[in-house]
């Protein structure tokens, strides 16, 4: 069966059209529906936030006052979620001890404020093994354009070893952690 060169570039174009659409059914399929989006809290008026908490296990991202949640963010990991980062490329998220150093109102996703990895002994782990420890640990929001695709991020491990939330929940994130924040980020 001859094809012609109008059919191929129309089959082509069908193609690259659906591909979208077959990615967010994939994703769809992979997301664990029965987290909860969300944990309601009272009204409280925050003080200030001491500390942020994530529980990987969990999937939580919580801001501390004192000993106390005053909030709760369903979070995504990285694609190998368990264990600490060793290398750049391993799509795992850090764990341990490090502060919320600076901020990118401008980054590839939406908003971002950047966790302190690698620390000196990751530096270390990592060169005994030959290897970069890798950097650019975010906790952030959705990849910048794909707002009408949120549905199909929920619930998924998809980044490359940051910390990812909604859109909405880094909004508010962004207001009520300062630079210089500590965070623990536990398995």
């Amino acid at each position: 069966m001859l094809i012609t060169r109008a059919a191929s570039s129309a089959l082509v174009l069908f193609w690259l059209a659906m591909a979208p659409q077959a990615m967010a059914a994939e994703l769809l399929v992979k997301a664990d529906t029965r987290m909860p989006a969300k944990t309601a809290y009272t009204p409280v008026d925050i003080q200030g936030v001491s500390k942020v908490v994530v529980r990987k296990g969990e999937r939580r991202l919580y801001l501390m006052s004192g000993d106390q949640a005053v909030r709760s963010y369903r979070i995504s990991l990285g694609d190998n979620p368990e264990g600490h980062k060793l290398y750049e490329g391993d799509e795992r998220t850090p764990e341990g001890d490090y502060t919320l150093d600076w901020r990118n109102a401008e980054s590839d996703f939406y908003r971002s404020i950047h966790i302190s990895y690698p620390s000196e002994r990751d530096r270390e782990l990592a060169s005994a093994w030959g290897l970069d420890p890798g950097g650019s640990i975010m906790i952030h929001g959705l990849p910048n354009g794909k707002e009408d695709m949120a549905f199909a991020y929920r619930g998924l491990d998809w980044t490359d070893g940051c910390i990812a939330v909604t859109n909405e929940d880094m909004d508010e994130i962004w207001q009520l952690v300062s630079n210089g924040t500590p965070i623990s980020i536990h398995p």
